[in-house]
């Protein structure tokens, strides 16, 4: 099991280079892997579409041959080295190295990986001389790929299977409908018009062409009767095809809010006054919460200002211009804790470098907030008077706990601090 230990060369690198494949571009390597591999998906897919062109295939076939191996050759090495750190992963290091990256290698993502490159191995050395162009069909699976970068796919197929009962009945009453109709109209249709309604499949035909609103023109009912109820079946067909899209909709937001939610909830619970908070208790902070949405550039506070709040910080970066130095916040982070406790003064500057989504906390609404809340006032009481029994009791500015712990524990009166 020494392949599974940190402590070598080897362990180290595996470990960096997960890093890199799997953390979502969450640092600097990480991100421009990503960005580089969505660019070569995108191009991979306008290649296979362009080389179907029979003037651009025979002007440039040996630039589409060369760029062809050479991604087959980057998504192989993306592929192996995939499994290879799949062990960092705790769930697959159980499991011991073999099972482990056999599991990892089922995961939907991993065949989708595995169906972009596999084809054109099989086809060269299997089937060599064969007619290739089957193997465009598989080439474009790569564009697949790109749901392993895009957090907006993620959600969507999360979505997706959340509600998959739903769509599954959905998907009977449709096909329920159009079975229905098309038997109806083979009697109401099929005697005066045999070659289009004669049988009940092709009558089926019609009745989703129908009930999709497509109306191809290729069957149309000729008898009153039939126009009527060839009527019904296009209202019906408005409401029930629209169901699946209503409850794709709807489970698309509720992923986005869920995800949202954790988001939000985890940046609350690491804040020092509510860390020790039950989740009652956090909810009722996080229902006060305001969002706001800052360009680059927009101050956001002003040195000697009044401060009303604190403030979270969701994406983006914000510069905190203090007097002896500046503050770079980013995502996740937050300041002004202190302002809901006390009243005090902003001593730095806060301007917003790129665009940002900040979510704040008002402290006229976190003091109604506890009035109202017995429970959560006695909660949040125990622990102001823990944090302040010590520096902070000496604190008249707004406070970022970075700077806080770098400042002395003697102050002179009216000298607020960030």
């Amino acid at each position: 099991m020494r392949e599974l230990r940190r402590d070598t060369a080897i362990g180290r690198l595996r470990h960096r280079l997960y890093i890199v494949l799997e953390a979502g571009g969450s640092t600097p390597a990480a991100y421009a892997f990503d960005q580089f591999m969505v660019l070569l998906i995108i191009f991979n897919v306008l290649a296979v579409i362009l080389e179907s062109v029979p003037s651009y295939h025979e002007a440039f076939a040996p630039e589409f041959f060369v760029f062809d191996v050479v991604s087959i050759a980057i998504f192989t090495v993306e592929y192996l080295l995939r499994l290879w750190v799949s062990i960092e992963i705790p769930a697959i290091r159980h499991r011991g190295a073999l099972a482990g990256r056999i599991t990892f290698a089922s995961r939907f993502s991993m065949i989708i990986d595995f169906l972009a490159i596999g084809p054109t191995y099989f086809a060269i050395f299997l089937m060599p001389g064969a007619d290739l162009r089957i193997l465009r069909v598989f080439r474009l699976m790569r564009f697949l790929k790109l749901v392993r970068y895009s957090p907006a796919m993620v959600t969507l197929g999360r979505a997706l299977y959340e509600e998959r009962r739903a769509l599954i009945g959905a998907f009977i009453l449709m096909m329920g409908m159009a079975v229905f109709a098309g038997a109806i109209m083979y009697e109401i249709e099929g005697v005066v018009q045999p070659a289009t309604f004669g049988t009940i499949p092709s009558a089926i035909w019609w009745a989703i062409e129908t009930l999709t609103t497509v109306g191809y023109g290729d069957a149309i009912p000729s008898t009153a009767l039939g126009k009527v109820f060839g009527g019904v079946i296009m209202i019906c067909g408005l409401g029930l095809f629209a169901l699946p899209i209503g409850i794709v909709a709807t489970a698309f937001v509720n992923e986005i809010h869920r995800r949202d939610f954790v988001v939000t909830w985890g940046m609350v619970a690491r804040v020092p006054l509510f860390s020790t908070l039950d989740a009652a208790s956090i909810a009722e902070v996080m229902k006060i919460m305001r969002t706001r949405m800052l360009s680059a550039g927009t101050v956001l506070a002003a040195r000697g200002d009044d401060a009303e709040g604190m403030y979270f910080i969701a994406d983006g970066e914000l510069l905190i211009d203090l007097p002896r130095r500046q503050l770079k916040l980013g995502a996740g982070e937050f300041f002004g804790e202190v302002a809901l406790l006390k009243r005090v003064r902003r001593i730095g500057t806060v301007t917003a470098l790129t665009r940002c989504h900040v979510m704040i906390i008002d402290a006229a609404d976190f003091e109604s907030l506890i009035r109202r809340d017995e429970n959560l006032r006695a909660q949040i009481t125990a622990i102001a008077e823990e944090r302040l029994a010590g520096d902070w009791a000496e604190v008249t500015g707004d406070v970022v706990q970075d700077e806080m712990e770098q400042q002395p524990s003697v102050r002179p009166e009216g000298d607020p601090v960030l």
